[in-house]
Protein backbone atom coordinates (compact mmCIF):
# COMPACT_ATOMS: atom_id res chain seq x y z
CA UNK A 1 0.00 0.00 0.00
CA UNK A 2 1.07 3.56 -0.72
CA UNK A 3 0.38 6.41 1.72
CA UNK A 4 -1.04 9.05 -0.63
CA UNK A 5 -2.12 11.59 1.99
CA UNK A 6 -2.09 12.19 5.76
CA UNK A 7 -4.46 14.12 7.98
CA UNK A 8 -3.88 14.64 11.68
CA UNK A 9 -5.40 16.50 14.60
CA UNK A 10 -3.67 16.40 17.98
CA UNK A 11 -2.76 18.64 20.88
CA UNK A 12 -0.07 20.49 18.93
CA UNK A 13 -2.25 21.39 15.97
CA UNK A 14 -3.93 20.29 12.77
CA UNK A 15 -2.30 18.91 9.64
CA UNK A 16 0.98 17.35 8.58
CA UNK A 17 2.86 20.65 8.89
CA UNK A 18 1.82 20.85 12.56
CA UNK A 19 3.20 17.36 13.13
CA UNK A 20 6.46 18.29 11.40
CA UNK A 21 6.79 21.41 13.54
CA UNK A 22 6.00 19.51 16.74
CA UNK A 23 8.61 16.85 15.93
CA UNK A 24 11.23 19.54 15.35
CA UNK A 25 10.24 21.66 18.35
CA UNK A 26 10.29 18.78 20.82
CA UNK A 27 8.44 18.25 24.07
CA UNK A 28 5.87 20.81 25.20
CA UNK A 29 4.10 20.59 28.58
CA UNK A 30 0.50 19.34 28.67
CA UNK A 31 -2.33 21.54 29.91
CA UNK A 32 -4.22 21.20 33.19
CA UNK A 33 -7.83 20.11 32.70
CA UNK A 34 -10.76 20.01 35.10
CA UNK A 35 -10.97 16.63 36.84
CA UNK A 36 -13.45 16.53 39.75
CA UNK A 37 -12.13 13.17 40.98
CA UNK A 38 -8.42 14.14 40.88
CA UNK A 39 -6.38 15.71 43.63
CA UNK A 40 -6.79 19.47 43.38
CA UNK A 41 -9.56 18.94 40.83
CA UNK A 42 -7.00 19.14 38.02
CA UNK A 43 -5.18 16.63 35.83
CA UNK A 44 -2.57 17.08 33.10
CA UNK A 45 -3.67 16.01 29.63
CA UNK A 46 -2.96 16.58 25.94
CA UNK A 47 -6.27 17.77 24.48
CA UNK A 48 -7.29 18.80 20.99
CA UNK A 49 -8.21 22.45 20.43
CA UNK A 50 -10.44 23.04 17.40
CA UNK A 51 -9.11 26.60 17.10
CA UNK A 52 -6.21 25.04 15.16
CA UNK A 53 -8.57 23.73 12.45
CA UNK A 54 -8.25 26.08 9.44
CA UNK A 55 -11.54 25.14 7.74
CA UNK A 56 -14.25 26.16 10.21
CA UNK A 57 -16.95 25.53 7.60
CA UNK A 58 -16.30 21.81 7.98
CA UNK A 59 -17.02 22.03 11.71
CA UNK A 60 -20.25 23.93 11.01
CA UNK A 61 -21.44 21.05 8.82
CA UNK A 62 -21.08 18.65 11.76
CA UNK A 63 -22.09 20.97 14.59
CA UNK A 64 -24.36 18.29 16.12
CA UNK A 65 -21.52 15.74 16.24
CA UNK A 66 -19.60 14.98 19.42
CA UNK A 67 -15.89 15.69 19.82
CA UNK A 68 -14.79 12.20 18.80
CA UNK A 69 -16.63 12.42 15.47
CA UNK A 70 -15.41 15.97 14.85
CA UNK A 71 -11.78 14.93 15.35
CA UNK A 72 -12.27 12.01 12.96
CA UNK A 73 -13.89 14.14 10.26
CA UNK A 74 -11.22 16.85 10.45
CA UNK A 75 -8.37 14.32 10.19
CA UNK A 76 -10.05 12.35 7.38
CA UNK A 77 -10.76 15.54 5.43
CA UNK A 78 -7.15 16.57 5.96
CA UNK A 79 -5.87 13.31 4.48
CA UNK A 80 -7.92 13.83 1.32
CA UNK A 81 -6.84 17.45 0.98
CA UNK A 82 -3.20 16.59 1.64
CA UNK A 83 -3.16 13.96 -1.13
CA UNK A 84 -4.29 16.46 -3.76
CA UNK A 85 -6.47 13.78 -5.34
CA UNK A 86 -9.76 15.25 -6.55
CA UNK A 87 -13.18 13.63 -6.88
CA UNK A 88 -12.28 10.84 -4.46
CA UNK A 89 -15.98 9.92 -4.22
CA UNK A 90 -15.89 8.77 -7.85
CA UNK A 91 -12.83 6.56 -7.40
CA UNK A 92 -14.21 3.63 -5.41
CA UNK A 93 -13.00 4.59 -1.93
CA UNK A 94 -13.54 2.80 1.37
CA UNK A 95 -13.55 4.19 4.91
CA UNK A 96 -12.10 2.26 7.85
CA UNK A 97 -11.99 3.85 11.29
CA UNK A 98 -10.15 2.35 14.26
CA UNK A 99 -10.82 3.20 17.90
CA UNK A 100 -10.11 1.69 21.29
CA UNK A 101 -12.85 3.23 23.43
CA UNK A 102 -15.11 4.83 20.82
CA UNK A 103 -17.53 7.55 21.90
CA UNK A 104 -17.21 6.71 25.59
CA UNK A 105 -17.54 10.35 26.69
CA UNK A 106 -20.86 10.65 24.83
CA UNK A 107 -21.99 7.25 26.10
CA UNK A 108 -21.39 8.22 29.74
CA UNK A 109 -23.13 11.55 29.10
CA UNK A 110 -26.14 9.69 27.69
CA UNK A 111 -26.26 7.42 30.74
CA UNK A 112 -26.06 10.45 33.04
CA UNK A 113 -29.01 12.00 31.17
CA UNK A 114 -31.06 8.83 31.71
CA UNK A 115 -30.33 8.99 35.43
CA UNK A 116 -31.13 12.71 35.60
CA UNK A 117 -34.14 12.98 33.28
CA UNK A 118 -35.44 9.46 32.67
CA UNK A 119 -35.24 7.38 29.51
CA UNK A 120 -38.11 9.25 27.82
CA UNK A 121 -36.47 12.67 28.06
CA UNK A 122 -32.93 12.06 26.83
CA UNK A 123 -31.61 13.53 23.60
CA UNK A 124 -31.84 11.26 20.53
CA UNK A 125 -28.86 13.14 19.06
CA UNK A 126 -26.72 12.18 22.06
CA UNK A 127 -27.82 8.57 21.68
CA UNK A 128 -26.98 8.45 17.97
CA UNK A 129 -23.57 10.00 18.60
CA UNK A 130 -22.81 7.37 21.26
CA UNK A 131 -22.82 4.57 18.65
CA UNK A 132 -19.29 3.47 17.73
CA UNK A 133 -19.93 3.69 13.99
CA UNK A 134 -21.21 7.27 14.20
CA UNK A 135 -17.78 8.81 13.56
CA UNK A 136 -17.27 6.83 10.34
CA UNK A 137 -20.78 7.77 9.24
CA UNK A 138 -20.05 11.45 9.83
CA UNK A 139 -16.93 11.12 7.66
CA UNK A 140 -18.90 9.59 4.80
CA UNK A 141 -21.76 12.11 4.98
CA UNK A 142 -19.72 15.28 5.55
CA UNK A 143 -17.21 14.43 2.78
CA UNK A 144 -19.98 13.17 0.45
CA UNK A 145 -18.43 9.72 0.06
CA UNK A 146 -20.69 6.78 -0.73
CA UNK A 147 -18.47 3.84 0.13
CA UNK A 148 -17.98 0.71 2.17
CA UNK A 149 -17.58 1.87 5.76
CA UNK A 150 -16.23 -0.12 8.70
CA UNK A 151 -15.38 0.66 12.32
CA UNK A 152 -12.75 -1.54 13.98
CA UNK A 153 -13.06 -1.51 17.76
CA UNK A 154 -10.29 -3.21 19.68
CA UNK A 155 -8.14 -2.01 22.50
CA UNK A 156 -4.44 -1.73 21.74
CA UNK A 157 -4.20 -2.98 18.16
CA UNK A 158 -7.31 -1.57 16.45
CA UNK A 159 -5.28 0.60 14.07
CA UNK A 160 -3.12 -2.33 12.99
CA UNK A 161 -6.23 -4.43 12.34
CA UNK A 162 -7.70 -1.57 10.28
CA UNK A 163 -4.56 -1.47 8.13
CA UNK A 164 -4.75 -5.22 7.57
CA UNK A 165 -8.38 -4.89 6.50
CA UNK A 166 -7.46 -2.07 4.10
CA UNK A 167 -4.73 -4.23 2.57
CA UNK A 168 -7.21 -7.08 2.04
CA UNK A 169 -9.80 -4.80 0.42
CA UNK A 170 -7.21 -3.21 -1.88
CA UNK A 171 -5.72 -6.59 -2.84
CA UNK A 172 -9.18 -7.95 -3.62
CA UNK A 173 -9.96 -4.78 -5.62
CA UNK A 174 -13.01 -4.07 -3.52
CA UNK A 175 -11.86 -0.45 -3.53
CA UNK A 176 -9.27 1.74 -5.28
CA UNK A 177 -8.49 3.88 -2.23
CA UNK A 178 -8.86 3.25 1.50
CA UNK A 179 -9.27 6.14 3.93
CA UNK A 180 -7.97 4.57 7.13
CA UNK A 181 -7.49 6.23 10.48
CA UNK A 182 -7.64 6.05 14.24
CA UNK A 183 -9.33 8.30 16.78
CA UNK A 184 -9.74 8.33 20.54
CA UNK A 185 -10.87 10.95 23.01
CA UNK A 186 -9.88 11.93 26.53
CA UNK A 187 -12.66 12.01 29.11
CA UNK A 188 -12.97 12.38 32.86
CA UNK A 189 -13.90 8.72 33.40
CA UNK A 190 -10.93 7.52 31.36
CA UNK A 191 -8.70 9.98 33.19
CA UNK A 192 -9.95 8.70 36.53
CA UNK A 193 -9.46 5.02 35.65
CA UNK A 194 -5.99 5.54 34.22
CA UNK A 195 -5.11 7.69 37.22
CA UNK A 196 -6.13 4.88 39.57
CA UNK A 197 -4.40 2.10 37.61
CA UNK A 198 -1.32 3.89 36.26
CA UNK A 199 1.22 6.37 37.59
CA UNK A 200 0.71 9.95 36.44
CA UNK A 201 3.82 11.81 35.28
CA UNK A 202 4.42 14.45 37.97
CA UNK A 203 6.31 16.74 35.58
CA UNK A 204 4.00 16.06 32.61
CA UNK A 205 6.65 14.07 30.72
CA UNK A 206 6.06 10.59 29.36
CA UNK A 207 9.41 8.79 29.49
CA UNK A 208 9.20 6.12 26.78
CA UNK A 209 12.60 4.54 27.35
CA UNK A 210 12.35 4.00 31.10
CA UNK A 211 9.93 1.12 30.35
CA UNK A 212 9.41 0.15 34.00
CA UNK A 213 8.01 1.80 36.03
CA UNK A 214 6.11 3.86 33.49
CA UNK A 215 4.31 7.19 33.80
CA UNK A 216 1.41 8.42 31.70
CA UNK A 217 -0.22 11.67 30.57
CA UNK A 218 -3.68 11.19 28.99
CA UNK A 219 -4.03 12.31 25.38
CA UNK A 220 -6.40 12.33 22.44
CA UNK A 221 -6.40 12.92 18.71
CA UNK A 222 -6.99 11.47 15.26
CA UNK A 223 -4.73 10.46 12.37
CA UNK A 224 -5.97 9.35 8.93
CA UNK A 225 -4.22 7.99 5.85
CA UNK A 226 -5.39 7.81 2.25
CA UNK A 227 -4.01 4.49 0.98
CA UNK A 228 -3.75 3.20 -2.59
CA UNK A 229 -2.40 0.16 -4.43
CA UNK A 230 -0.09 2.22 -6.64
CA UNK A 231 1.74 5.52 -6.37
CA UNK A 232 -0.74 8.36 -5.99
CA UNK A 233 -1.01 11.75 -4.35
CA UNK A 234 2.02 12.71 -2.30
CA UNK A 235 3.25 9.10 -2.03
CA UNK A 236 4.87 9.57 1.37
CA UNK A 237 5.98 5.96 1.67
CA UNK A 238 4.83 2.39 1.24
CA UNK A 239 3.30 0.21 3.94
CA UNK A 240 5.17 -3.02 3.26
CA UNK A 241 3.69 -5.19 5.99
CA UNK A 242 1.42 -5.09 9.03
CA UNK A 243 2.05 -7.74 11.65
CA UNK A 244 0.07 -8.63 14.76
CA UNK A 245 1.65 -11.29 16.97
CA UNK A 246 4.97 -13.07 16.67
CA UNK A 247 4.13 -15.23 13.66
CA UNK A 248 5.39 -14.04 10.31
CA UNK A 249 8.00 -11.70 11.76
CA UNK A 250 9.95 -10.11 8.93
CA UNK A 251 13.58 -11.20 8.80
CA UNK A 252 14.99 -7.97 7.37
CA UNK A 253 16.15 -5.16 9.62
CA UNK A 254 14.66 -1.69 9.56
CA UNK A 255 16.83 1.42 9.60
CA UNK A 256 14.83 2.93 12.48
CA UNK A 257 12.43 1.69 15.14
CA UNK A 258 9.61 3.87 16.49
CA UNK A 259 8.01 2.46 19.64
CA UNK A 260 4.63 3.41 21.12
CA UNK A 261 5.76 3.19 24.80
CA UNK A 262 3.32 5.81 26.07
CA UNK A 263 2.81 4.70 29.67
CA UNK A 264 -0.49 2.90 29.04
CA UNK A 265 1.06 -0.29 30.44
CA UNK A 266 2.55 -0.45 33.94
CA UNK A 267 5.47 -2.50 32.57
CA UNK A 268 6.69 -1.90 29.01
CA UNK A 269 9.96 -3.83 29.37
CA UNK A 270 9.02 -6.12 26.50
CA UNK A 271 10.04 -3.41 24.04
CA UNK A 272 13.67 -3.82 25.08
CA UNK A 273 13.77 -7.42 23.85
CA UNK A 274 12.62 -6.33 20.38
CA UNK A 275 15.18 -3.56 19.91
CA UNK A 276 18.64 -3.93 18.42
CA UNK A 277 21.67 -2.03 19.63
CA UNK A 278 22.56 -1.49 15.96
CA UNK A 279 19.29 0.27 15.11
CA UNK A 280 18.35 3.69 16.50
CA UNK A 281 15.03 3.94 18.30
CA UNK A 282 12.62 6.86 18.62
CA UNK A 283 9.37 7.42 20.54
CA UNK A 284 7.03 10.37 20.07
CA UNK A 285 4.28 9.72 22.63
CA UNK A 286 5.48 12.71 24.77
CA UNK A 287 4.12 14.95 21.99
CA UNK A 288 0.55 13.64 21.96
CA UNK A 289 0.01 11.74 25.21
CA UNK A 290 -1.10 8.32 26.37
CA UNK A 291 -3.74 6.86 24.07
CA UNK A 292 -4.54 3.37 22.81
CA UNK A 293 -4.46 4.50 19.17
CA UNK A 294 -1.33 6.64 19.39
CA UNK A 295 0.51 4.30 17.02
CA UNK A 296 -1.38 5.95 14.15
CA UNK A 297 0.46 9.19 14.96
CA UNK A 298 3.74 7.25 15.19
CA UNK A 299 3.10 5.90 11.68
CA UNK A 300 2.41 9.45 10.46
CA UNK A 301 5.76 10.53 11.95
CA UNK A 302 7.43 7.58 10.24
CA UNK A 303 5.87 8.51 6.89
CA UNK A 304 7.17 12.07 7.28
CA UNK A 305 10.62 10.70 8.11
CA UNK A 306 10.76 8.71 4.87
CA UNK A 307 9.30 11.41 2.65
CA UNK A 308 11.43 14.26 3.98
CA UNK A 309 14.47 12.04 4.67
CA UNK A 310 14.60 13.68 8.09
CA UNK A 311 15.33 11.92 11.36
CA UNK A 312 13.38 13.49 14.24
CA UNK A 313 14.93 13.29 17.68
CA UNK A 314 12.92 11.70 20.47
CA UNK A 315 11.45 14.53 22.56
CA UNK A 316 12.30 12.92 25.95
CA UNK A 317 15.64 11.10 26.24
CA UNK A 318 15.73 9.59 29.75
CA UNK A 319 17.58 6.34 29.01
CA UNK A 320 18.41 4.20 32.08
CA UNK A 321 18.69 1.01 29.97
CA UNK A 322 21.34 2.37 27.61
CA UNK A 323 19.25 1.90 24.48
CA UNK A 324 20.43 3.22 21.11
CA UNK A 325 18.28 6.35 20.91
CA UNK A 326 17.66 8.81 18.12
CA UNK A 327 18.84 11.90 19.99
CA UNK A 328 19.31 14.50 17.22
CA UNK A 329 17.18 15.87 14.39
CA UNK A 330 19.08 15.70 11.12
CA UNK A 331 18.85 14.91 7.42
CA UNK A 332 19.42 11.28 6.52
CA UNK A 333 19.33 8.60 3.84
CA UNK A 334 16.86 6.03 5.15
CA UNK A 335 14.97 3.30 3.29
CA UNK A 336 12.82 1.62 5.92
CA UNK A 337 11.49 1.86 9.45
CA UNK A 338 9.30 -0.11 11.82
CA UNK A 339 6.60 1.20 14.17
CA UNK A 340 6.20 -1.14 17.17
CA UNK A 341 3.43 -1.46 19.72
CA UNK A 342 2.86 -3.78 22.68
CA UNK A 343 -0.31 -4.81 24.51
CA UNK A 344 -0.90 -5.92 28.10
CA UNK A 345 -0.27 -9.57 27.15
CA UNK A 346 3.20 -8.76 25.85
CA UNK A 347 2.10 -9.32 22.26
CA UNK A 348 3.67 -7.28 19.48
CA UNK A 349 2.20 -5.37 16.57
CA UNK A 350 4.31 -3.75 13.87
CA UNK A 351 3.93 -1.62 10.76
CA UNK A 352 6.84 -1.72 8.32
CA UNK A 353 7.24 1.39 6.15
CA UNK A 354 9.44 1.67 3.09
CA UNK A 355 10.76 4.49 0.95
CA UNK A 356 8.85 4.87 -2.33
Amino acid sequence: MIVAGIGILFAEGCGVDSLDQALQKGWQPPSPVDAPRAAGNKRLAYQVNFDSVPDKSLLKKIRRADKLSKMAVVAASGALADSGITDIAGKRPAIILATAFGAHVTTFGFLDDILNYGDTAVSPTTFSNSVHNAAASYIASSLDIKAATMTVTQFRFSFFAALQLAQAWLDQKRCDYALVGAVDQYGDVLGYVSGEKLAAAPDGKIKPFVLNPTVHVPGEGAAFFLLSREKAGKAYCSIDAVQIGEEGTRAEKADLNIIAADGMLADESRYASWLSSATPTAAYAPLYGTTMTGSAISVAAGALTLQKQMLYASPVLDNPRGLHLLDATKMTDIDSLCCLDCNCYGEKAAVYLGRT
